[in-house]
Parts: structure tokens; sequence; C-alpha cells
């Protein structure tokens, strides 16, 4: 570069010093020196100043190959994020398929364990009552068999001591005292029994209330963000 700089200052001295030509603004120079000084400007320019001109010179054409593969990259980055995107919203219902089925197996197990604990907490009570009126059935058997003996007693007693009635009357007392406690005791042990077995079944109650309730918290939970509409409160009858 320093060649070119030097032939343009020789350039400019010879033109300065150039004879004029009368009447006009022009002069004569040297031909063959300028034109020497031209090829030594010529030769010594670098190679991408060359470059640089045939860049110019295909300015469009780069610039429309440039273009071109700007749209074939945005272009192909769209169908990328198209794709993206759909396989995301294919992840995201097998993700909502997967919940609500996991949500159905749990309330059908919270149902089947619910089931099993009416079941066992019926046969139960079913248990208590059928023990509870098995011990009532032999106590008034017991008291029967009391009244008998003491009337059959009192009977034989009767012939004996007929003028001592308030023996008589004393056994008939007793018997009736005996079938009296026994018919109380028999309905205080199935009072007993229902009230048991009540409370057994509240908790049953109570447990499945709460294993209902949280299943439907934990579906409406997956299923909110991925839904797009308002979200359904869970129906405990039908699910």
């Amino acid at each position: 570069m320093y060649k070119v700089f030097e032939a343009i200052d020789e350039l400019v001295t010879i033109v300065e010093e150039a004879r004029g030509l009368p009447m006009t603004s022009g002069c004569v120079v040297p031909r063959g020196d300028v034109l020497e000084l031209l090829d030594e400007i010529r030769d010594a320019l670098p190679a991408e100043v060359d470059d640089a001109q045939d860049v110019l010179d295909r300015k469009d054409e780069i610039v429309g190959g440039a273009e071109h593969l700007a749209e074939q990259a945005l272009s192909k980055a769209t169908m990328e994020a198209e794709n993206a995107v759909a396989q995301a919203r294919a992840q995201a219902e097998a993700l909502i398929a997967e919940a609500s089925a996991h949500a159905d197996r749990m309330v059908a197990d919270a149902r089947d364990e619910a089931d099993r604990a009416v079941a066992a907490g019926r046969a139960e009570y079913e248990s208590l009552v059928g023990r509870s009126q098995a011990e009532a059935d032999r106590m008034l058997q017991a008291g029967r068999e009391s009244y008998e003996r003491a009337v059959e007693e009192g009977r034989f007693e009767q012939g004996r001591l007929v003028s001592q009635t308030e023996v008589v009357q004393a056994a008939h007392a007793e018997s009736a005292r005996v079938l009296d406690a026994t018919a109380e005791e028999a309905a205080r042990q199935r009072a007993e029994c229902d009230a048991y077995v009540d409370g057994k079944l509240a908790e049953f109650e109570d447990l499945l209330t709460h294993t209902l309730r949280t299943v439907g918290k934990g579906r409406s939970h997956l299923r909110g963000p991925m839904s797009m509409s308002a979200a359904v409160p869970y129906d405990y009858d039908g699910g």
C-alpha cells in the first residue's frame, strides 16, 4: 500500500508541474510517465481489493443466496418447532390419560376397600348380634328353667306348707325378678353391640370419604394445568 500512495503522490506532482494550455484549464502531461505510474498502482493494489470488487459485482447474487438460505433455515426451524409442539402436546395428553387411569384405579381400589370394610363390619355385626342373641336365649332359657324349678319347688312345698303361702309368693317373685334381669341384660348387650357396630361403620365411612376426597383433589390437580376448560367438581357417586 505504501507504493500506491507514493505513485499517487508522483501523479499529483506531475499534474501540478505540467505545462498549462493557453486559454484553457487543461495541461500537458507526459503520457508514458502517467501510464507507468498507473501500472505501478495497479500492481501494488492488494488482491483483497479485487476480491472486494468481485463481491460488489456479485452483491445481488450473494444477498439473494443469503436470503434464500435464511428462508430455508427459518422454514426448517418453524417445522422443527411445530414438531416439538406436537410431540409435547402428545406427551401431555399421554400423561393426562395415564394420570386419569391411575386416579380411576385409585378410586376403584378405594371403593373395593370400602366394600370389603363394610362387608367385614356387617359380618362382625351379624356375628355380635348372633352371639348376643344366643347369650340372651341362653339366659332366658336359664331363667325359664329357674322359674320352672322354683314353681316346681313351690308346688312341692305347697303340699307340705299349705298354710305358708308366702313361700310360694316369694318363689314367684324371685322367678319374675330373674326373668326381668335376664331380659334387661339381653337388651343391654344388644344395645352395646349396636353401638359398637355403628361406631365401626362410622369409622369406615369417614375413611372412605377422606380417601375419595383425596383422590378427587389429586385428579383435579393433575387435570387442572393441562385442561383448556374449567375444572369440573369431582362426583363421588359417578367418578
